[in-house]
């Protein structure tokens, strides 16, 4: 068990500023390590077999989907009155936003 000594659960306590009690912290180690433990069994794993992966893909069939072009939709007016309704703000039929550019 990797387990995690006391002094690194405090520090991580204080980067989250909590305040644990004794037997949380002791809880912490032990919840900590059995996580760190879990990672180590993935340095066991044979991934000599496996490509490298940049994207997501998966199978559908005997289709290999990795990525679609972007398709533009017809505009569909209950869709977009609906998202406008929902929006806190909006001017002139579209949804109002801070200015994040100046």
């Amino acid at each position: 068990m990797a387990l995690i000594n006391r002094k690194e659960i405090e520090y991580i306590a204080k980067l989250a500023r909590l305040a644990l009690t004794e037997e949380e912290i002791e809880k912490m180690q032990k919840d900590l390590s059995a996580i760190l433990d879990y990672f180590n069994l993935l340095e066991e794993v044979d991934v000599s077999k496996v490509g490298a992966r940049f994207y997501p893909e998966w199978e559908i069939g005997n289709k290999r989907e990795i990525t679609r072009e972007d398709e533009p939709r017809e505009e569909n007016e209950d869709e977009k009155k609906m998202l406008l309704e929902a929006a806190p703000a909006k001017e002139k039929g579209f949804i109002k936003v801070k200015e994040i550019l100046k």
